[in-house]
């Protein structure tokens, strides 16, 4: 940038940091952006997908540009006793294509790749290699930071991006096929387990192992097994992989999370992202929270430092205060059920009305929808119903990590 001061900086290139990035430069595209990752691509290496009920045509607008891979037929769920299509389309983008398209959009000087941050404050970043970038606006874009301010389990996948010689035949998404054992790895509590699978194109399809449990230990093998076993089943053992990516997501079912912010807070940052709380507590489902922030972000991008760290503070509290529901069921998923009862949850769950759901899935659910959820007769017993919805949960802390 040759000494000039950037008027924005943005910690972390993920899907909060690009999308920010991107709605800032369409609304001031005069502004000098700095988009600093710390490794050689944006967007990391993973898929996310969303209902096309889920945006504004604001949102649309900002996900234009990326290239995604598109279902208007429908997606489906199978359970034990339930399975279901239902009607809303279906969208994903994949982490090369929003890495592909930021490259376009920006511009070159804008993106800083493979630039490690040493330490930010509210006059700008400093990076590991002594550079320092100056700036009017920072914003903390970095990952979720796990703190024992924060309470509940984790949610654990491996998914696998499979060539096929032949067409798989695959219609539609399968977002849940919990038809699979719900057995749990060793040690890990039991678990909720299901395989998430998407037809990207006529020999082409995505396979995700996913199961929530208390610790977060992600055992490699084992899940790389159940794939193999899943491909098989389904017919696709002879499939060529040609991507794969594993994740470990909180689960929030509560904590302090002003005590959380606190932890987290520099004087003068702007904190987004999963970092700053905007994520959805029970799925991580995280497009259409990062989309309306990043609007929200732009649509007041004049404020000047601290007082975009205070707006975007205000929306995580707002954001905290409205997603209690989906902390409460986490609670339910994690203590009231017995281990290989909770796909009972999820399957008394994807009963209701499709609104609901989709709803439900974009933290848009109304007071109506969450007295549905919650009313009638709980998947668990009454007991331990009560008692889960009354207690806390977990530290949500890594050291079991593996």
């Amino acid at each position: 940038m040759s000494g000039r001061v950037a008027d924005v900086a943005i910690v972390g290139g993920g899907l909060a940091g690009g999308l920010i990035a991107l709605a800032l430069h369409r609304a001031h595209p005069e502004w000098a952006l700095q988009l600093i990752e710390r490794d050689a691509v944006l967007g990391g290496n993973h898929r996310w997908s969303w209902f096309s009920s889920d945006l504004s045509a604001a949102g649309e607008a900002l996900l234009e540009p990326f290239r995604q891979v598109h279902w208007d037929s429908g997606y489906e769920v199978r359970f034990p006793r339930l399975c279901r299509q239902l009607e809303a389309g279906y969208r994903s983008l994949a982490s090369e294509d929003f890495d592909a398209a930021l490259k376009r959009l920006l511009t070159p000087e804008a993106i800083r790749l493979d630039a490690s941050v040493a330490a930010l404050d509210a006059d700008g970043v400093t990076l590991e290699s002594g550079e320092r970038i100056a700036a009017r606006r920072v914003i903390d874009c970095r990952s979720f930071t796990p703190s024992p301010h924060l309470l509940g389990g984790w949610q654990i996948f491996m998914g696998r991006h499979l060539a096929l010689p032949a067409a798989h035949g695959v219609e539609r998404p399968v977002i849940m096929d919990a038809t699979v054992t719900q057995n749990a790895p060793a040690g890990n509590g039991g678990a909720y387990r299901f395989v998430y699978v998407l037809p990207l194109a006529e020999r082409e399809v995505f396979i995700e192992d996913t199961y929530y449990a208390e610790t977060p230990a992600l055992d490699r093998q084992l899940l790389s097994v159940r794939l193999d076993q899943y491909a098989a089943r389904h017919g696709w053992g002879d499939g060529l992989p040609i991507g794969h990516e594993t994740g470990v997501l909180p689960v929030i079912t509560g904590g302090n999370f002003a005590a959380y912010l606190a932890s987290i807070r520099i004087h003068g940052v702007a904190v987004a992202g999963a970092r700053g709380g905007f994520t959805h507590p029970l799925t991580s489902y995280t497009v259409p929270i990062a989309v309306e922030n990043a609007l929200a972000i732009a649509a007041r991008g004049d404020l000047d430092g601290p007082r975009l760290a205070a707006f975007c503070e205000h929306r995580a509290r707002a954001h905290w205060r409205k997603t209690g529901i989906y902390r409460a069921l986490g609670r339910m998923l994690f203590k009231a059920a017995e281990p290989e009862r909770r796909v009972d949850i999820f399957q008394r769950f994807y009963a209701l009305p499709e609104g609901l759901i989709e709803r439900f899935y974009a933290c848009h659910s109304t007071l109506a929808d969450k007295a549905r959820v919650l009313i009638g007769k709980p998947p668990v017993s009454i007991r331990r119903a009560i008692r889960a919805l009354a207690g806390k949960g977990d530290p949500l802390t890594m050291e079991k990590v593996t």
